[in-house]
C-alpha cells in the first residue's frame, strides 16, 4: 500500500508519468494476488476466534494509511463536495453545470477547478446520493471529510456482513474478502467514491431481509439503488422466498419521496445520465467488451448495441425471475442463499454492462464475502487492472478480466454438474 502510494507525484490528477502508472498497476495486480492467497487461507484454514479482530485492525490500519491523501485515481469525489456545497446554498444541484455563472460565488480553488465536465454535465448522481452530499457538506466542505464520511459507511458494510456471517454460522474472519480487497480501499479509502454509500446500504438491506423485515429491506435496497442505479439488479434475491407487494411498494414509495426534493429542475433531474452512455461508447457499441472485441473482426452494425442490450435484459430477466420463484434450500442458511443470488445477480448485471472504471465493481466483494464464489471474488478486485489501460481500447486489456471470470463460471458450471457440494458452516460454501 505505502510502494503503490509513494509512485504517485504531489499535484497530478493521476498517478504521474505513463511509466509510474504502470509500475502502479504491477503493485495493485501484486496485492490482489497477496489477498487472493489471504482469501484461500482464511477460507481452507481453521483459525482461532481472536483471527477476527486482527482482520479487523489491519484493515482499519490499510484505510487509515490511504485516507489523508488526496485523491489521484479519480475526480468523482470533488463533484460529491460540490454538490453538497450547492445545496448548502439553497440551489438544486440538478439545475446549473458547475461551471455556470450563476454558481460563480461558490467557487473555491480547493474544489471547483478539480471538478470533472464543469463545463457540460449536470450531475450524475440521484437523490439518495445527493442528501448524502448535502447531510456531509453541513459539516464539512472538503474532500478530506467526504473521505471519512466514505469510510464511515465502509465501516458499516463491515460490521452488517461481520452480523450476517455470524448468523450464518461462518467464521467472523472471512470478513477480510471484503476488508482487505484492493479494489475496495483504493476505491473507498483513496479516491471516497460513493459506491461505499451504496454498499453500507445494500448490506444493511441484506440484513433486513434476513430478519424478515421485507418492507424496510425494500425501502433500503431502494435507497441504495438512488445511490448508484446498479443495485436494483440484486432485488429478485429479497423476493425469493418472501412477500412480493410490500417490499416493492415501499421501495416505489421511498424512490417516489427521494426525487420530490429535486423536481423543480424538470426533465434535468437525470443529470448527465442520458448523455453519459454516448460518452462511454454504450450507443455505438464500442463500450461494451464483447462488442469491442467484434468490431476488431467486422464493423459493427448500427444496431448492434441495441441487439446487445436487448439480448442482455432477456438473459438478465430469465435469471431474475428463476431465482425470484425457486423455493429456498432448507439445509443452507438463509444469509448465504440471499448473498448467494445477490452476488450472481450483481455479477451477472456488472460484467454485462462491464464499465471501464475499476470501482464499479467494488460492491461484489459484499456478497462474496457470505457466499464465495471464485468468479465474483476475482471481479471483484481484479479490474483494479483497469486504472491503466496501455492499448487505450476496450477489449485487450479488460480482457484479462472477463476472459479468467469466463472461465471460473465454465469450471463451476462443469464441477455443480458433476458433484454438487453441500453447504458447510466452517468451509468456503
Amino acid at each position: 500500500m505505502a510502494c503503490a502510494l509513494s509512485l504517485h507525484l504531489p499535484g497530478a490528477d493521476t498517478v504521474g508519468t505513463p511509466l509510474r502508472a504502470q509500475i502502479f498497476v504491477g503493485v495493485l495486480a501484486i496485492s490482489v494476488a497477496a489477498w487472493l492467497v489471504a482469501v484461500r487461507h482464511v477460507l481452507r484454514t481453521a483459525l482461532p476466534p481472536q483471527a477476527v479482530w486482527l482482520v479487523i485492525a489491519i484493515a482499519a490500519l490499510l484505510r487509515l494509511l490511504l485516507l489523508p491523501s488526496l485523491p489521484f485515481l479519480s475526480s468523482d469525489i470533488y463533484r460529491y463536495v460540490w454538490d453538497g456545497q450547492v445545496q448548502a446554498a439553497g440551489i438544486n444541484p440538478y439545475r446549473y453545470v458547475p461551471a455556470d455563472p450563476a454558481l460563480a460565488r461558490l467557487r473555491d480553488p480547493a474544489v471547483f477547478p478539480l471538478i470533472n465536465r464543469a463545463d457540460y454535465a449536470h450531475t450524475i448522481y440521484p437523490p439518495a446520493a445527493q442528501i448524502f452530499f448535502a447531510a456531509v457538506g453541513q459539516v464539512t466542505a472538503t474532500v478530506t471529510g467526504m473521505k471519512a464520511a466514505m469510510l464511515l459507511c465502509d465501516s458499516l458494510a463491515i460490521a452488517c456482513l461481520l452480523r450476517l456471517l455470524a448468523l450464518s454460522g461462518l467464521k467472523r474472519e472471512r470478513v477480510l474478502i471484503y476488508a482487505w480487497n484492493p479494489l475496495v480501499l483504493w476505491s473507498f479509502a483513496c479516491d471516497g467514491h460513493v459506491d461505499a454509500l451504496a454498499v453500507a446500504l445494500l448490506a444493511l438491506a441484506l440484513l433486513a431481509r434476513v430478519h424478515r423485515r421485507d418492507g424496510l429491506a425494500g425501502v433500503i435496497l431502494a435507497a441504495a439503488t438512488l445511490v448508484k442505479f446498479l443495485p436494483v439488479v440484486v432485488a429478485p434475491a429479497f423476493l425469493r422466498g418472501g412477500r412480493f407487494w410490500r417490499p416493492v411498494l415501499a421501495g416505489t414509495a421511498i424512490i417516489a419521496a427521494l426525487y420530490l426534493p429535486y423536481l423543480s429542475a424538470g426533465a434535468q433531474v437525470l443529470g448527465f445520465l442520458p448523455a453519459y452512455g454516448a460518452e462511454e461508447g454504450f450507443d455505438t457499441g464500442q463500450g461494451f467488451w464483447l462488442l469491442a472485441g467484434l468490431s476488431h473482426l467486422v464493423p459493427l452494425p448500427s444496431g448492434a448495441a441495441r441487439v446487445y442490450g436487448l439480448g442482455v435484459a432477456l438473459a438478465l430477466a430469465a435469471l431474475a425471475l428463476r431465482i425470484a420463484t425457486r423455493p429456498l434450500p432448507a439445509d443452507v442458511p438463509a444469509p448465504v442463499t440471499l448473498c448467494r443470488d445477490a452476488g450472481i445477480l450483481a455479477a451477472c448485471a456488472t460484467a454485462a454492462a462491464n464499465p471501464h472504471y475499476a470501482w464499479y465493481y467494488a460492491w461484489l466483494a459484499l456478497p462474496a464475502t457470505v457466499a464465495p464464489s471464485p468468479a465474483v471474488i476475482w471481479l471483484s478486485a481484479a479490474p483494479v487492472l483497469f486504472y491503466i489501460d496501455p492499448f487505450n481500447e476496450r477489449f485487450v486489456w479488460p480482457g484479462l478480466v472477463f476472459v479468467p471470470a469466463l472461465a471460473l463460471v465454465l469450471r463451476a458450471s462443469l464441477r455443480a454438474r458433476s458433484a454438487p457440494l453441500a453447504f458447510s458452516p466452517r468451509g468456503a460454501s
